[in-house]
């Protein structure tokens, strides 16, 4: 029997999220040395993983199945094809890096102990919640079964939830009142040496809004699951001609057309589907929880929601919209390609007006999630490989953008992007990897967000040529906001403020637990925008698997033959 690799995938961090609340409370040290330990070892598995796939073998390698609900036809079925793969691989290289970056947030938001006279257990706690997370990110990037990954794509909002109101909001508001998250130590990176002001209404509001709106979206898709079940069970795809929720007895059955169900009940359930991942990706206008969440929470926990969790939300898209409900994707592309576009735009238009580094940050990745919907729902090979490979691109680059800037607020005490001036000249570490990141995220040639976004233009510009146009305008928007906010931030006098936080001009640079977190993203970028060829070999056959079954080929490029023949007489043989 083989070893079960992707349970012991998931259940390394789930199984750790018990150990780290079981530590003392008087060893915060100890709990986060376990919690950065344990996603090195999921790491570990990951890359084990990545070295023992296939690219050219099966589809889903790594399988386990096993009887889980037989009355209700749901197994415990887990594999691995190519975009689950990489997705996985993000995950296991970010998270121990979102560790480090926050080694400091929780260590002012325990509970006082008056018994005992000292701090409960809020490292411990916001440790266990990162690595709950991770489990159930995981899970979702390996389940076969479509109850299995329902249960996991909800349950992982009860520790996202408590991520931001019960941890974020602990930094500088925006108006520059306040410290940083962990207030400037001798590094000058935060050990709490000044108490950090707490806007827990702020913080507790788009913590709510965030559960509300994607709890909205999941009991939505609930219906369509059970919806789904019932032609399952019409149909007797399931054991003894009953029901089944096994992902490829239900795609195999679509594809041969052994559903039993009707065109227009099939687009009902697309769209209970579509639904709850337009507002976990986010897609415009479902979009509005995510800025608030991004600036709420800290900034590895909005790393965390918007690099790793969201995309839960876009792979969702590519593994059971388009196989499980391929017409009725077809009848809603248009609809969909449509608002992608208005998100791309709308994103790149709110960035530019913003006047928090953090915010406009956040309305970027609204803009890059456009694009990454924009390629899936193209339903071209380019579109959805560029799709992929941007999943991962746009973890990268916001992770390194928003940790970056995070880094830098946490030295002035404020998000305003008025508050600053002149970085570049006292602290050019930190301007240069700002820069480096800001760059990538308005996809620069030879950085990696620039191929996945070639791809999806090209995808998509030979289907829908006019949305592919007016995608394009927002790599002007961005360069616009971009360069803009490292004009401001960076550039010019060191300026000297007053108020609570440290004034810029002695703003310390990156130091070495920072340069551990951001030298590794900045690697990666570089890598993969001049050597993609790993990503894509493993992403290519998923996509091509997924598009042969859904039965759209690609659309071939039409020449006009010229009209007019060139005159032959009097030209010599």
């Amino acid at each position: 029997m083989s070893m079960p690799w992707l349970t012991i995938l998931w259940l390394l961090p789930a199984v750790g999220s018990v150990a780290v609340l079981a530590i003392p409370s008087s060893r915060p040290d100890v709990a986060k040395w376990l919690g950065l330990g344990i996603c090195i070892a999921v790491l570990m598995v990951a890359l084990g993983l990545a070295a023992g796939f296939d690219s050219t073998g099966a589809r889903y390698q790594f399988v386990e199945d096993h009887s889980w609900i037989p009355a209700f036809g749901t197994r415990y079925a887990l594999g691995l094809d190519g975009i689950g793969l990489v997705l996985v691989l993000l995950t296991a290289v970010l998270l121990p890096l979102l560790i480090l970056a926050g080694w400091n947030d929780a260590d002012h938001t325990g509970s006082l102990d008056h018994s005992a006279g000292r701090r409960q257990k809020g490292p411990h706690t916001y440790l266990a919640l990162i690595l709950a997370v991770e489990a159930m990110v995981l899970m979702s990037f390996v389940a076969l079964d479509i109850l299995l990954f329902y249960i996991f794509f909800e349950a992982m909002l009860i520790p996202m939830y408590f991520l931001i109101g019960g941890f974020g909001g602990r930094g500088p508001h925006a108006d520059g009142a306040g410290s940083a998250a962990s207030g400037p130590d001798e590094n000058g990176a935060g050990s709490g040496a000044s108490g950090p002001q707490d806007n827990s209404l702020d913080r507790s509001r788009a913590a709510v809004k965030f559960l509300l709106y994607n709890l909205f979206g999941g009991l939505i898709m609930l219906a369509a699951v059970i919806g789904l079940y019932v032609v399952t069970a019409r149909s007797g795809l399931g054991a003894d001609g009953g029901g089944t929720f096994d992902l490829r007895t239900v795609v195999d059955a679509v594809s041969s057309g052994q559903l039993d169900a009707g065109g227009g009940l099939l687009k009902l359930l697309f769209l209970g589907f579509m639904f709850a991942f337009a507002v976990k990706a986010p897609l415009w206008p479902f979009h509005s929880w995510l800025p608030d969440a991004a600036v709420a929470a800290t900034p590895s926990g909005a790393v965390l929601m918007m690099a790793v969790v969201d995309k839960v939300g876009t792979f969702a898209m590519l593994r059971y919209c388009l196989q499980l409900f391929p017409d009725a994707a077809k009848y809603f592309a248009p609809l969909i390609t449509a608002l992608a576009v208005i998100g791309i735009v709308y994103g790149a238009v709110l960035a530019i007006g913003q006047t928090d580094v953090m915010r406009l940050i956040a309305y970027t990745s609204i803009s890059h999630f456009g694009f990454i919907i924009l390629g899936i729902f193209a339903l071209t090979t380019q579109g959805q490989t560029g799709s992929t490979l941007y999943m991962v691109n746009h973890g990268i680059s916001t992770a390194a953008l928003f940790l970056v800037a995070g880094f830098l607020v946490s030295r002035r005490g404020s998000r305003l992007i008025a508050d600053y001036g002149g970085v570049q000249k006292i602290a050019p570490m930190l301007a240069g990897t700002f820069l480096v990141a800001g760059l990538a995220t308005l996809s620069l040639p030879g950085l990696a967000p620039f191929i996945s976004e070639f791809l999806v233009l090209i995808g998509t510009f030979t289907r829908y040529p006019v949305a592919a146009v007016v995608a394009t305008s927002a790599l002007v928007l961005s360069a616009i906001y971009v360069l803009w906010l490292y004009q401001r931030m960076m550039g010019g006098p060191a300026r000297q403020v007053e108020g609570p936080g440290a004034a810029t001009r002695s703003m310390r640079d990156l130091h070495g637990r920072e340069l551990v977190v951001v030298t590794p993203l900045i690697a990666l970028l570089l890598v993969f925008g001049v050597y993609p060829k790993p990503l894509l070999d493993l992403i290519d056959p998923a996509v091509s698997h997924t598009m042969s079954t859904i039965h759209e080929p690609d659309p071939r490029p039409t020449v006009s033959a010229p009209t007019d023949r060139v005159p032959t007489e009097g030209v010599p043989k």
